[in-house]
């Protein structure tokens, strides 16, 4: 069956685990990633090297960012493309995205050379963390084209109904990055730039096998040259559908900083490395229930375009409820092992365990609501509606809990940081519940109308 008429007619619980569960995989390696990846720099490095790799982190975030603008607003726009049966034009969308994320990456390793040490510094880089993200960051910035054409070109191998083939390539660059760093970390020595060299060849060989796709007789979103010159039309579509997840990292990344700056004013070193370690482990979380927004989009997008809006919410229904599970049973988990989860980074640094397991429990305290917020919020981008997606997915991270951050920690430092958490995950997940209402009431009046 093709895969058109397999999202046009296949049950959607199977077409959602089948989307979903390669993604799931591909993004919980990922998370598993950064976490192994830190356990190495920690027993190598010392707590002062999470604390690096914490400060640097924002620039890495600025690359994902910009691999998402593309790579996702161009996913959700073919997949309406392919279900509105406009072949070409979604082929167009492709090749634009592929020239959009080479030029934007180049630009991206160019200014974060040139302003490399004040960046870091503004970042929350004390002088005794900026050596350790000095050497870090400048390697990852030689990688920017390969990580960032990776990560954007990939979504396209899921649009196209290729799910496994999109786990196998995170899969491919995780594990080889697996693999390399503590070969260069423990056996070669190479301190933080052996962490970055590792995640550099990874994705170099990453970037090779999803490109390749794109070129090979079974891809059905094929490569073509007069596709690479750039149109202004379908440059601005897919950045305004973009906006939403580009927005968010943009977000996290100001987010970061924030945080970085804060814990390094109230708690210093100790508890920036630690609050480090804290969003890491949240990315085991967070990522999978991403990995089932990731999976629906495509269904959600195909079957929005051809206005078989019971399938819409179907899926919707699925993937919530999917999010709600994997949400709660991470919370559990946290709650439970804060300490030793919090020991595998760095078990001979006491004070970083004892500072990292309390916040772990209090800033995570009402994740269980992210299932929901993440799924929900993600709905309005597959839909093609970037406005309300955008608003709803910021609205955790800039609306509400930037604003806490502050507030609270001016009067209650430390404490009130890790409280502003909670708070932010209650609010946002309101906002969110009452747009998706007001969005599927709008369904059905449509789904009315058309029959």
């Amino acid at each position: 069956m093709q895969t058109t008429q397999r999202l046009a007619e296949e049950k959607p619980i199977k077409l959602l685990i089948q989307f979903s569960i390669p993604a799931i995989v591909g993004m919980l390696v990922s998370a598993l990633y950064s976490v192994i990846d830190r356990i190495f720099i920690g027993g190598a490095v010392g707590s002062i090297g999470i604390a690096g790799i914490t400060v640097a982190f924002p620039i890495m975030i600025i690359q994902l960012a910009f691999g998402l603008l593309v790579g996702i607003g161009g996913t959700a726009l073919v997949s309406i493309r392919l279900g509105e049966k406009k072949h070409e034009e979604a082929l167009g969308i492709v090749g634009n995205a592929f020239v959009l994320l080479i030029v934007i990456s180049i630009l991206i390793s160019i200014l974060g050379l040139i302003f490399r040490d004040p960046m870091l510094r503004a970042f929350g880089a004390s002088e005794q963390v900026l050596p350790y993200a000095r050497d870090f960051v400048t390697i990852i910035l030689y990688g920017s084209v390969v990580m960032s054409t990776s990560l954007g070109m990939n979504n396209f191998i899921r649009a196209e109904g290729k799910p496994q083939k999109a786990m196998a390539s995170m899969l491919i660059g995780t594990v080889m990055n697996i693999i390399l760093a503590p070969i260069f970390l423990f056996v070669f020595k190479w301190g933080m730039k052996g962490a970055a060299w590792a995640t550099v060849i990874a994705q170099v060989v990453s970037c090779t096998w999803v490109v390749s796709h794109f070129f090979s007789r079974t891809s059905t979103l094929r490569l073509y040259r007069r596709n690479m010159r750039l149109s202004l039309a379908r440059v601005k579509a897919i950045m305004a559908i973009g906006m939403p997840p580009f927005f968010l990292q943009i977000a996290v990344c100001i987010l970061t900083i924030v945080l970085n700056k804060s814990m390094e004013h109230y708690g210093g070193d100790t508890a920036v490395s630690g609050m480090g370690a804290v969003t890491t482990i949240q990315m085991l979380v967070i990522l999978p229930i991403a990995g089932i927004s990731m999976g629906a989009q495509p269904i959600i997008g195909f079957n929005y375009g051809a206005r078989s809006f019971d399938r819409v919410r179907e899926v919707l229904k699925m993937a919530i409820i999917s999010g709600s599970t994997i949400a709660v049973l991470g919370w559990l988990m946290i709650q439970i092992f804060s300490t030793p989860l919090m020991a595998m980074f760095a078990k001979q640094d006491h004070a970083f365990v004892a500072f990292g397991s309390r916040a772990l429990r209090i800033f995570s305290g009402l994740m269980f609501l992210a299932g929901f917020q993440v799924v929900a919020s993600n709905y309005f981008q597959a839909i093609g509606k970037p406005l309300a997606s955008m608003l709803l997915t910021l609205s955790r991270q800039v609306l509400i809990l930037l604003p806490a951050i502050l507030v609270l920690g001016f009067f209650f430092q430390v404490n009130g940081i890790l409280v502003a958490g909670p708070i932010a995950d209650v609010c946002s997940t309101t906002l969110t519940g009452i747009w998706l209402v007001r969005e599927l009431r709008s369904l059905r009046e449509q789904h009315a109308a058309s029959n």
